[in-house]
């Protein structure tokens, strides 16, 4: 489905015009969003907007890592927001060029649709131009970060209170997916804030200068999200450590407590098996008492190896 916004000279909002009149004098600006489109609809970036064949190769091979291309006339930007639930990125393309702006997206945007309802508002345009209608795409793409990191560190201070009532391996292995969240959200906003980056260094897109202000403010959000994720890493590293560390404190108790049951009765078996030999001529099988004293003294190397095991602190 195609979108369509024009801004005369004079201020006036026209939505959903045809295509052929956004080259009228007339019009000052103009947006429009490739919401879902169909396969008509997406040949429109070749036989109308004529943009460049790798700009729209990009558009429908999923997903490209957030860039900007520079081609003759339009810039090409590739953007990608988050689904604060499943953590799935979906790619929000837009191209910009000296009149208007195009965005393109093959699943519903909320981030596209927010933009569209603020420039819907009697004071949203003004001196604005199309530039600023790609500033309120990536700064609601970077907003919805937010949530997501808050959610992941709330995950995290959910262990710390759950550590004395769950097995040890459940939080091991909690652990380890917030580490693999944390990993797939900053594949993207690493990229992001190199991307804004550029778009604040770059001269060959000139109306964005005359916003920079607003797109700083984007690169000091992407910043702050960056330095979340790595101190959010290095505490699950350190989560990780400790909970291996007690798995091993633990292990090496249990190896402990088997060493020294083993070790009791190695001298036990030892005995035993000599008295089960069965030879003919061994004095004590045929001693009265021999049978209770090679017990008493099995039974007193035993305590005696216990308590001198006790006394050591091997099982302190």
């Amino acid at each position: 489905m195609l979108h369509t916004l024009a801004i005369k000279d004079d201020g006036e909002k026209i939505e959903d015009v045809p295509l052929h009149t956004l080259n009228e004098s007339y019009v000052k600006w103009f947006w429009v969003d490739f919401d879902c489109p169909s396969e008509e609809e997406t040949k429109l970036l070749d036989t109308f907007f004529h943009f460049h064949p790798l700009a729209i190769e990009d558009c429908l091979h999923l997903l490209q890592r957030p860039k900007v291309d520079h081609y003759e006339g339009t810039h090409f930007f590739v953007v990608h927001g988050i689904d604060p639930d499943t953590l799935k990125v979906d790619e929000i393309d837009f191209f910009i060029g000296a009149r208007g702006i195009v965005t393109f997206h093959l699943q519903p945007s909320a981030e596209v649709q927010e933009a569209w309802r603020r420039m819907q508002e009697p004071e949203a345009v003004g001196n604005r131009d199309h530039h600023f209608v790609a500033y309120l795409i990536l700064d609601k793409l970077v907003d919805n970060y937010f949530p997501t990191l808050y959610r992941i560190e709330d995950h995290m201070n959910d262990l710390e209170t759950r550590e004395d009532s769950e097995p040890l391996q459940t939080l091991i292995d909690e652990v380890y997916d917030i580490r693999s969240d944390l990993l797939r959200l900053r594949r993207t906003v690493i990229p992001m804030r190199d991307l804004l980056y550029r778009i604040l260094n770059s001269d060959k897109i000139p109306g964005m200068r005359e916003h920079v202000a607003y797109y700083t403010d984007i690169h000091d959000h992407l910043l702050k999200l960056t330095d979340m994720i790595e101190a959010d890493r290095e505490m699950t590293a350190d989560l990780r450590d400790s909970y291996d560390s007690i798995r091993s404190s633990r292990m090496n108790g249990i190896m402990k407590t088997l060493t020294v049951i083993t070790t009791i009765f190695m001298p036990l078996t030892f005995i035993a098996g000599i008295y089960g030999m069965n030879f003919r001529y061994m004095p004590e099988l045929n001693w009265h008492w021999g049978y209770f004293a090679v017990l008493g003294v099995m039974v007193g190397l035993g305590v005696g190896m216990y308590a001198w095991f006790k006394r050591k602190g091997w099982f302190d």
